[in-house]
């Protein structure tokens, strides 16, 4: 495993040189290879987890459309596969694994096809010595940190045709002037501050993701200039804990000030933001979400447990009360704001009595949504040390009983949008149906109308005709 931390006292602007260098010779080198004439060549991306990987996916697109290659979405018509991995959850692991399984087959048919395999898994020393020892198929492997240096990396397989392992272990310097190929043109990802500094005993995120790095304020901001000069009306601002945004600047500079300034920027709509964590939400915070008009009312702010011996073990640094007052504080300044969570059943040692305390926090915040997950051990964090006597019977019992008492919730607020009007950003046609478009309200909720394209990127009143389980169905009553 290379662990090549001399690279990172090099200037950004050699980096990006000899990324250049090395994504011309890739162009010219499949130009002119006679097994590729008449033909585009395509790559498939496979993205796992978070925002943070999904934007790190469309950096390594863009710059593979620089080096002449096409997306597809299908394996069997690809010239090159990626999986950008997440590490988060077991299911995510046993899901890449089962697919380098199925590529193999891929590849016995089309030998020069390429297998590269990148993202949170690779951080880990005892994934990637799986890879070497069971998936020799796979052509190249590189982490989270050393993402910017993936076309030499590509490069030097093709030169050698040997696996490239290269994993460094440190994070480095943040790399601007990357390229990204954005998903969508109405809404695009803007990283403020990678890594975390919080190592909750369940997560792994700091591991992989290294220490907190925050990117300038001027770099972030120049990035949303230009992404508003394109076309794109909403912004989310990414990181594994915004909140810790600034913390290691010189000049006091923090998240709020940050949402500030994004929010002056003219033809920004609307900006949402996650992570939120809530050891670090500040009375500043919420008063600058309520009273900047684009930031919109909504606010995922994961909770995980509703007991404080549990939270405790986690090493989550609040309390059950602390939590329920950042609550209470958010929805004084903002009644309509809409307040999402990220759930954890079964960590280990929870009591049932202690899942009940989960389960009453969960109705006394009424939540607009949430991410429920039953605990998934990780190697190498602190809870995967600690004794856990919870069968996987209980633990999926206690899962079906919070992920009902929440539905219920949502389903019960659904309801009060009958014959409202809201207001949502037009993103795109809806992906059930052609003949409706979706847009979003500013607390997250999903809207579908009838329109033509002319909406799409416009900010339009809906009144609600009929309240879904889950999203809302309307019609258009004015356009802005």
């Amino acid at each position: 495993m290379s662990d090549r931390e001399t690279l990172n006292i090099e200037s950004m602007d050699d980096i990006l040189t000899r990324n250049e260098i090395a994504i011309n010779k890739i162009r010219d080198r499949l130009a002119t290879d006679p097994n590729n004439e008449g033909r585009q060549l395509r790559v498939c991306t496979q993205t796992y987890g978070c925002q943070m990987n999904e934007h790190d996916s469309e950096k390594l697109t863009a710059m593979l459309a620089e080096m002449g290659y096409i997306p597809t979405a299908q394996y069997d018509d690809a010239d090159l596969i990626i999986f950008n991995t997440c590490c988060v959850r077991e299911n995510a692991e046993l899901r890449v694994f089962g697919n380098l399984g199925h590529i193999k087959k891929i590849k016995e048919k089309k030998p020069d096809l390429i297998l590269a395999v990148c993202g949170c898994m690779m951080q880990q020393p005892h994934i990637v010595d799986a890879i070497k020892r069971q998936y020799r198929h796979v052509d190249l492997v590189f982490g989270t940190h050393n993402l910017h240096n993936f076309p030499e990396l590509l490069l030097s397989f093709m030169d050698t045709h040997k696996q490239v392992v290269e994993i460094w272990q440190s994070e480095g310097d943040i790399i601007e002037g990357l390229p990204a190929d954005r998903k969508f043109d109405v809404k695009a990802f803007v990283n403020i501050m990678y890594g975390c500094n919080n190592f909750c005993a369940y997560c792994i995120v700091p591991y992989t993701r290294g220490r907190e790095r925050s990117r300038k304020p001027e770099d972030v901001l120049a990035e949303i200039k230009m992404l508003a000069d394109n076309g794109v009306k909403e912004i989310m601002l990414l990181g594994q804990n915004v909140n810790s945004y600034g913390k290691t600047f010189e000049t006091p500079y923090d998240f709020a000030d940050l949402l500030r300034d994004v929010n002056a920027i003219s033809g920004i709509e609307r900006i949402r933001f996650m992570t939120s964590h809530p050891k670090d939400i500040s009375d500043k915070l919420l008063e600058t979400i309520a009273s900047c008009e684009h930031v919109c009312e909504s606010l995922h702010l994961p909770v995980q447990a509703g007991s404080n011996r549990v939270l405790t073990a986690m090493n989550r640094h609040y309390t059950r009360e602390q939590y329920l007052e950042i609550i209470r504080k958010a929805r004084v300044l903002m009644p309509n704001i809409g307040v999402t969570t990220d759930i954890i059943v079964g960590f280990p040692g929870e009591t049932y009595e202690e899942f009940l305390e989960t389960l009453d926090l969960v109705k006394t915040v009424g939540y607009d949504s949430a991410f429920t997950f039953i605990y998934s051990k990780r190697t190498g964090t602190p809870a995967a040390d600690i004794e856990d006597l919870t069968t996987d019977e209980e633990k999926h019992r206690r899962f079906d009983m919070l992920l009902n008492t929440v539905q219920d919730i949502v389903k019960e607020k659904m309801k009060t949008y009958a014959n409202q009007t809201v207001t949502v950003l037009v993103e795109n046609f809806s992906k059930h149906s052609e003949a409706l478009l979706m847009g979003r309200t500013p607390q997250g909720i999903t809207v579908t109308f009838e329109g033509d394209a002319s909406h799409i990127g416009k900010l339009v009143d809906i009144k609600i005709t009929k309240p879904k389980h889950f999203s809302l169905y309307g019609e258009i009553v004015a356009e802005h």
